[in-house]
Parts: structure tokens; sequence; C-alpha cells
């Protein structure tokens, strides 16, 4: 665990530290777009935050190969090497996507090549586990086509979810830290080594979204631009790939009893058939939307328009930071509530949880205009919008003068008169003090 927090910590310091001067050389190339009918920010922000994404990416990987418990991951597999070309082909793509505005078919044709570079060096799926069948073994074009699939369904369900600042960011961080506890239990739970890639990719991602998270957060200093949002949305469809089509349920099978009992322990993290991909089950469903509602009104799925799922909280009446946090608590509460149910999958207090926070959920949806307020205790710990606000403390010579404005009229003056006196008051009393 040490050296997966070293790889993580890495990572993350190398995209925090970058992403300032990369968001200089943004400003200086002219990577600003003009603001857009369906943005969200008033002003001009600079992109290109990819770049500091992807050398934390380079950087984590170059830390792991040197790490004595990790570097049997480059030399047994070559999923490392196969995950850093598509990142590289896709990043480059990102790049030039978020200075000269590419056409979306051309980033189509990228996302599909990035993939196939992948699966040619031997990042791909060859079986697939299926509930109640057991596991079904691929044709290489099988599983070339539906690897291609996922990773451009991941790439799309990230760049559309990626609408409000921090909000990309935090989703794929919530859905790698899921990745990472799942498999790293079948890893070292296990001892199953093919489990291993993919936990060491889910720790690189989850680096790379916190460390671009502090310039990222409302109100956000750069943006990731489509050179950040399709690279981590590749290494989390690679994470997926790697632990759902090499790991074989029949290892499993010595720890479960049976076929069939080891492909529904591994369930929550293999690609069902209807959802590929459970843990990022919010961009998927913000994807499948889009697409529908776009091709409904007669547009290209890929025109941009204000219908993603954070645009209608902002319709309702929430704020910008409560958009988003609320985002994270429904892709917190689906992808955690997976991974628990996928430990104790027999235990009624992990659904009734589950049932309890999504009610929570709800009740957050409905009370848009409703702000908490912490307890007295946790004043100093949270932000300032939730604290209790002190009355403003009134001066003693302020407060004199408030006695004499508020002193009765006497009986029978009618209005001119009481606005007479009060003004007398008031001019004595401030009298009094310049003397």
């Amino acid at each position: 665990m040490r050296d997966y927090l070293l790889t993580l910590c890495v990572t993350a310091a190398v995209t925090y530290l970058l992403t300032g001067p990369v968001r200089k050389f943004a400003i200086a190339t002219g990577a600003m777009p003009e603001i857009r009918a369906r943005d969200v920010h008033r002003e001009p922000t600079p992109r290109l935050g990819g770049i500091a994404m992807f050398f934390g990416l380079c950087a984590g990987l170059l830390v792991a190969d040197h790490l004595q418990n990790l570097s049997s991951v480059f030399e047994l597999s070559n999923e490392p090497r196969a995950l850093l070309s598509g990142a590289a082909l896709i990043w480059l793509i990102g790049v030039l996507d978020d200075k000269f505005e590419l056409d979306a078919l051309i980033k189509l044709g990228a996302q599909m090549i990035s993939a196939g570079v992948m699966v040619a060096q031997g990042l791909t799926i060859l079986w697939l586990p299926i509930p109640g069948v057991g596991t079904v073994a691929l044709t290489p074009w099988q599983g070339t086509l539906l690897t291609v699939a996922l990773v451009v369904l991941t790439i799309n369900a990230v760049n559309f979810v990626d609408g409000l600042d921090g909000l990309a960011a935090g989703m794929v961080c919530i859905a790698a830290a899921a990745f990472f506890l799942y498999a790293y239990r079948l890893w070292y739970g296990y001892t199953i080594e093919a489990a291993a890639p993919a936990t060491l990719f889910a720790a690189i991602l989850m680096g790379m979204c916190l460390g671009f998270l502090p310039h990222n957060m409302h109100p956000a200093r750069i943006f990731m631009g489509d050179s950040g949002s399709m690279l981590i949305g590749l290494v989390l469809a690679a994470s997926a790939i790697s632990i759902t089509g090499q790991v074989d349920p029949d290892v499993l099978k010595l720890f479960e009893g049976s076929t069939r009992q080891a492909t529904h322990a591994a369930l929550p993290v293999f690609i069902p058939l209807v959802l590929p991909l459970t843990i990022i089950a919010i961009p998927m469903a913000d994807l499948v939307l889009a697409i529908v509602r776009r091709t409904w009104k007669g547009q290209s799925p890929f025109a941009a328009d204000r219908g993603h799922l954070h645009h209608r909280l902002l319709e309702i009446g929430h704020s910008h930071s409560r958009a988003v946090l609320i985002m994270y608590f429904w892709s917190a509460l689906i992808a955690f509530g997976t991974l628990a149910y996928s430990v104790h999958s027999t235990s009624m207090w992990i659904v009734l949880g589950v049932v309890a926070l999504s009610a929570i959920g709800l009740v957050l949806l409905l009370l848009p205009r409703f702000t908490p307020r912490a307890p007295r205790w946790a004043q100093s710990v949270v932000p300032p919008r939730y604290r209790r606000r002190k009355p403003p403390a009134v001066p003693a010579e302020a407060e004199g003068e408030a006695v004499e404005e508020r002193e009765p009229v006497p009986a029978g003056v009618n209005g001119a008169t009481a606005i007479g006196h009060r003004s007398r008051f008031t001019d004595r009393s401030k009298a009094g003090a310049r003397g």
C-alpha cells in the first residue's frame, strides 16, 4: 500500500506543480476560447490543463517502474506501455482540439485509434464473465470491438460531464478510488497478479485528479479541456478493461467455491451487458440521455447543448458548488455502494444504507434554496458559507445614536414635528461625538 500511496502522491504533486505554468502557457498561446451559450462561467478561462495531467501520468508510471514492489507490473505485463501509448495519442489530439477546435468526427476517429493502439499491445478484453452463465471466451475480433466500444463510451461520458468547475475531475477521482479498492482487494486479498496493473492505473488516476482539482474548483483558474477529459476517460477505461478482461474468474473459484459464485463475487467491476461501467453510471446515463435528446431533435449526437444533468441542477435553483457536490454524492453512492455490496453481498444493512442515502440525496435535490448550518463545535473546519453568522458588533457611539433616535415622540406632535425632533436628537449626538 505504501508504494501505491507514494505513486499517487508523486503523480498529484507533479500535476499540481505543473498546472500553474501550464496556465500561463495557455494564456500566452491564446488557448482561451470565447464564452459560448452553453457555458456557465462568465470570464474566458484558459484550457490545456490536460498537459499537466499527462506529465503527472508519466511521472507516476516512471516512479512505479523504479519501486521494488511495483516494478514487476512492468516486467510481467505490457499493459503500462499500452496505456502510455494510447494516452499519448489521445492527449495530443486533445491539445490540438483545445487550441484549434477540431471536428467531432476527427476526435471520434482519434479515440478509436487510441483504443486500437492499446489493443494491439495487449490491453484488451479476453473473456467476459456473465452472471448465471460463467466465463465466455471472446474471439480476437469480438474482444477488439468490445474494447474499442468501451474506451469510446467512457471517454465521451467523461467529456460530456465536464461542464462545471471541478465536476469531471472529482467524479473520475471517486470512480478511480472505488476501482483501486476493489482491484487492491483482488491483488492482495486473493493474490491475483493480473489485478496489479489495474490497481496501479487507478492509483495514478486518483493522483492526476487530486493534483488538478485545487486549480479547477469553483471559481476555476484553468480548465482541463479535451486534452484532460479524454485522457482521464481513457485511463479509467484502461483500468476497467485490465481488471475485466485479464482476471480469470476461474482463479476466484478457488476462493469462492464455483465459477458462478466467482463471477458474482467479481460482478461489481465486471462489465454487464447493458451498462458497461457501473461505477461511472452517472456520466454514462448523462451520455445516453444526451444522445437520445439530440437525435430526437434531429441534431448531431455531438452537438453541444445545455441539457446535461449538471445544467438541470443549476436551472432548478442549485448553486454552482452545490450542483457539483450533489453529483459527487450520487457518484460516490453508486460506486462505493456497489463496492460494499461486492464485499458483503448477503448483508441487508448495505442495501438499507444505500436506500437511506438515496432518500437523503432526493431531499437535497428538492431543496435547492436550503443552506445547512454546521454545529458550533465544527465552525472552524467547514467553509464560511456553512458557518453560523454572528450579529455585527455595534459601537458604543452608534448605540447612543440609536437610543436617541428611538426616543418616544411627545403626544400631540405631528409627523413633520416628529421628524424634526429625531433630526435634532441625531444632530446633537453627532456634535457630541465630534466634540
